[in-house]
């Protein structure tokens, strides 16, 4: 009698070097109750469908470049996750925004990281290095790092998670940048890990 697989299939959307997303593929291989069916990004150099690649995960790159219509590539990117059956969609650094098609397809199954403790510190043009400037412009002693459901609106969906960073005397925007990243990952992991341990229950909207 064969066994049924019972992790949560999800899909990783990413732009960058892909750190988080394979933070993300290692914990799967070490019996996160996740499976990673597709990780999908706009670029198609991304250090992330390397990361996939390498560990056999199945990619797409999907982009302005090959679907120059905004709502070809948002039925682009259905179809991809349609296609992987995921039941969860993580975006790990990915820098654009979802299409209606997607949001609505996936209403309460799609969340985000961002570098701050949202709300402070959140919406559009809030992202990366731009935060932890503003950041440490305001003097500000503490910020984090967040997991959100993700709405139509940059960064103003339910926040379902979050981990406090202590600002330094002496820190700058690459120091702070590491330790936020850092805490980024565990947190997103943290959140993962109850998440599909539960079944997958649907996000708050």
């Amino acid at each position: 009698m064969s066994s049924v697989d019972l992790r949560t299939p999800i899909a990783i959307l990413a732009s960058g070097t892909g750190t988080t997303a394979a933070r993300i593929m290692e914990d799967s291989g070490r019996g996160l109750l996740a499976e990673v069916r597709l990780v999908l990004s706009n670029n198609s150099g991304s250090g992330a469908l390397e990361q996939a690649r390498a560990r056999g995960v199945p990619t797409r790159h999907l982009s302005g470049r090959t679907h120059p219509e905004p709502d070809m590539l948002d039925a682009a990117i259905a179809e991809a996750l349609r296609t992987a059956d995921v039941e969860l969609v993580v975006l790990a650094g990915y820098m654009k925004k979802l299409g209606p098609r997607v949001l609505a397809e996936w209403a309460g199954r799609i969340v985000n990281t961002h570098p701050s403790l949202l709300p402070a510190y959140g919406g559009a043009g809030m992202y990366g290095d731009r935060v932890h400037a503003a950041v440490l412009a305001d003097g500000a002693t503490v910020t984090g790092a967040s997991v959100h459901a993700v709405t139509a609106e940059y960064d103003e969906g339910p926040v379902l998670a979050q981990r406090h960073v202590p600002v330094e005397p002496d820190d700058d925007v690459t120091s702070l940048r590491a330790r936020v990243q850092a805490a980024e990952k565990e947190v997103l992991a943290s959140w993962l890990a109850a998440f599909c341990s539960t079944g997958g229950a649907t996000l708050p909207s």
